[in-house]
């Protein structure tokens, strides 16, 4: 759980060209093999019938052991120097422990902080929150044993281990606040604190709804296999997910380069989340009153029933496919890397399409049950929706475009992406001017 929060920028991305791709930094087999090692597991609890949550979590397992072994042994991320580990110099234990015991300080004084929130707010214990906060609990002790030998052992080796976490611990022993590093720091932890136990929440009823799903009958009823693939994809999202906001360590440059300094970012992304979130059941955002899904407008016509669920899973797949590009670098409000491979190579944001596309064509909500009023309220509150994802967009490319990476990769996007040159020809215009982003 422990993790770095060094603001080292990635490798230098050179001269900034319009026409070819800058380099992702991530392998785009790091998610595959991620997502094969959790079918692996998968099959087993099948074979098995085990479908509870202690299953869930080591398909967690399963998925991150084969892309921890692929970036370490094949793609040898340790050796990045976007890393900031030198490994053949490092530096006397006397030099460094005095960083190192500071740096300790830091973590768990943060450490101790997100255990006084998660205490104190009784969200986090009714619900699926409970099992996260049982994973926590275990997880915190070891994490505490293993930081001493992890930060020792580390610190001997980074060209610069003062970090946020050293900041902050340098801060609490006396020293001069680093005003912006330790901000920096709390920022990225903030993030774990705030997302991390949602996902551990809802991995193990996807899972188990997978091991207990009858193929047999699934193959004869193209809802229901629509719904079960649908399922599939939001538990290689969710499995993928976790495992990317347990493993930010430097040794697998995974570490979290920055995280988001604007306000309006993390008001746009925590509405989408509970307990802020406002699209949920009787929230301002409620799309779903006077609507039905779409299986019931398509009932009786079998042909058209298979062909909106294959639309339906195919956006989902897409949507599943944008966390597979991360590997091991997924999470929000963050900059770990500059991904420009698979599905980002379409789209800046083909997470957020594939998802809103998904809603509108599921829900049609311009098809009402209720009164004129109410198809025109919900197609209203879920043009809103569509409006606060486009607003995450926006406030996640200002953040990330303070990445030369980034705004090397927005430029060959502008001019060379798929989704971008679509909208280009049907509004008519041209690509915008090389360089950062809108703000």
């Amino acid at each position: 759980m422990f993790h770095d929060t060094g603001l080292a920028t990635s490798a230098p991305s050179g001269t900034i060209v319009s026409d070819p791709r800058p380099r992702s930094a991530v392998s785009g087999w790091v998610g595959i093999v991620g997502v094969a090692g959790l079918a692996g597991w998968l099959a087993v609890a099948r074979r098995y019938g085990m479908d509870g949550p202690y299953s869930a979590l080591v398909g967690l397992v399963a998925c991150a052991m084969p892309m921890i072994g692929w970036s370490l042994l094949v793609d040898k991320v340790h050796r990045r120097a976007s890393t900031g580990i030198d490994w053949a110099s490092p530096k006397p234990w006397r030099e460094t422990i005095d960083i190192s015991l500071a740096k300790l300080a830091g973590l768990w004084a943060t450490w101790a902080g997100m255990a006084l929130i998660c205490f104190a707010g009784r969200f986090y214990w009714q619900g699926p929150f409970v099992f996260a906060m049982w994973c926590l609990e275990w997880l915190a002790p070891a994490a505490l044993v293993l930081s001493v030998p992890y930060v020792l052992w580390l610190d001997r080796r980074l060209t610069e281990p003062r970090d946020g976490a050293w900041a902050l611990g340098a801060w609490l022993t006396g020293a001069p606040a680093d005003g912006p590093a330790i901000a920096g720091h709390c920022r990225a932890w903030a993030v774990k604190a705030f997302f991390l136990p949602f996902m551990l929440a809802i991995v193990p009823p996807g899972f188990g709804q997978l091991v207990r799903a009858d193929l047999g009958g699934l193959v004869r009823d193209p809802v229901a296999l629509s719904g079960a693939l649908v399922s599939a994809m939001f538990v290689v999202d969710v499995s993928l997910a976790s495992v990317g906001y347990l493993l930010t360590f430097r040794p697998l440059d995974s570490h979290i380069r920055s995280a988001n300094p604007f306000a309006a970012a993390w008001a746009a992304a925590l509405i989408c989340y509970p307990p802020f979130i406002l699209m949920d059941t009787n929230g301002p955002l409620d799309y779903h009153p006077g609507t039905a899904d779409w299986s019931w407008w398509f009932g009786g016509h079998p042909l058209l029933l298979a062909v909106w669920g294959a639309v339906l899973v195919v956006l989902t797949a897409i949507y599943a496919a944008a966390t597979c590009a991360f590997g091991l670098r997924f999470s929000n409000l963050t900059n770990r890397g500059i991904l420009t491979h698979g599905v980002y190579a379409w789209s800046r944001h083909p997470a957020y399409l594939a998802k809103n596309a998904f809603w509108w064509l599921s829900t049609l909500p311009v098809l009402t049950t209720g009164s004129m009023s109410d198809g025109a309220r919900a197609t209203l509150l879920l043009a809103a929706t569509s409006g606060i994802y486009w607003w995450r967009a926006r406030t996640e490319e200002r953040h990330l475009s303070l990445d030369p990476d980034y705004r090397a990769y927005w430029t060959w996007m502008e001019r060379r992406g798929a989704i971008p040159r679509a909208w280009r020809w049907i509004a008519g215009t041209r690509p915008r001017g090389i360089g950062a982003p809108e703000a």
